[in-house]
């Protein structure tokens, strides 16, 4: 997550541990949800459900040097104080040593990426040691990657190669897999998507070292890419944005049976790649509980400010020339307005 954003994003419910965060250009989003049996013991406080976000360097400054901390520490208990406005880590260690963290945090409303894997034309599986062997032959530097299908199900990667350099001056580097090298192949024939690859190489060390494995979900260039781990007490959602084709059409065709879509601006920009996104989204019908994804839907002009939108869209360290479609996110509000929920324990 910390290869993601600046901010942890928390949020217990029922359904386990939430954490989840986003970059500052809205371009990546990636979700972990534990399960409660991945505790020892997982308690919520009343039904009313709270969230919150904390700095991600201090997050990762009580779990440093984790090498020591497996060998020290028995268990780490996570309280979650909302009246004290403090995330409260302590870990338990050795000879009754224990260790305190108090995290000053801030309430936030709900983070989700807007995304449908049932609608996604093309699906991939594969163990994540395969994947990790691939990518190991980009070097570090590079930006993106083009995921493709090819004949009798053959699946390629290549580095991103803009059209503007010249293929004399440019190394390409592109590996074929096999589909038997693959658990589950259902792709489009001749499809290929292009998405950053240093979110992905993140993910891919994680999956690898929980013994996982990788599903890749993508539609056309320009729709989101969604990658996903599952497991009995653990689930995972890595979505990015993709290239845009600029030889496509100026619209991303309609997922079947999906919701709709953003059109692209009738004039031809040319300075940083655009984001086009819902930055909040809030749910006015109380008592109605939040859906897993949000419907993709085109703000009114009355709800959009110029200025605001090409601040968004501008992402720096960017190409200029390159064109991101990139996700949708929808935040909902406590109904009623934000309250303070009573102190929430989870012990693993």
């Amino acid at each position: 997550l910390s290869r993601i954003g600046d901010e942890l994003y928390l949020e217990p419910t029922d359904s386990g541990l939430s954490l989840r965060s986003v970059n500052s250009s809205r371009s990546a989003f990636a979700s972990f949800l534990f399960a409660p049996l991945f505790f020892q013991l997982y308690q919520l406080g009343e039904p009313q459900p709270f969230r919150c976000k904390v700095l991600m360097k201090s997050f990762l400054g009580v779990f440093r040097s984790l090498p020591s901390l497996e060998k020290t520490v028995g268990k780490c208990l996570i309280l979650l104080k909302p009246s004290a406005n403090r995330l409260v880590l302590q870990l338990h260690c050795k000879y009754g040593v224990t260790k305190t963290h108090n995290l000053a945090f801030q309430e936030c409303e709900r983070l989700q990426a807007v995304f449908d894997i049932q609608h996604c034309a093309s699906s991939l599986c594969a163990p994540a040691r395969v994947l990790a062997e691939a990518v190991v032959h980009f070097p570090q530097t590079l930006a993106e990657v083009t995921l493709g299908a090819g004949p009798g199900g053959k699946i390629s990667l290549r580095n991103y190669v803009e059209d503007e350099m010249e293929p004399k001056k440019t190394m390409v580097t592109e590996l074929w897999l096999a589909e038997d090298e693959f658990q589950r192949v259902a792709v489009t024939p001749g499809s290929s998507v292009t998405f950053c690859l240093k979110e992905f190489r993140g993910l891919l060390t994680f999956a690898e070292a929980s013994n996982l494995p990788l599903t890749i979900h993508y539609d056309v260039p320009g729709r989101p890419v969604v990658f996903t781990l599952d497991d009995a007490v653990l689930e995972v959602h890595l979505v990015l944005a993709t290239l845009l084709d600029p030889k496509s059409d100026s619209q991303c065709p309609m997922a079947n049976g999906g919701g709709s879509h953003l059109p692209l601006p009738s004039d031809d920009l040319t300075d940083d790649l655009e984001s086009y996104m819902v930055a909040m989204e809030t749910e006015e019908e109380p008592g109605v509980p939040p859906s897993p994804t949000f419907p993709l839907h085109t703000p009114g002009p009355a709800q959009s400010d110029p200025e605001e939108e090409e601040e968004e869209g501008a992402v720096p360290g960017t190409p200029p020339h390159k064109k991101f479609r990139s996700l949708f996110f929808g935040s909902v509000l406590t109904p009623g307005g934000p309250s303070l929920a009573p102190t929430q324990e989870v012990l693993a």
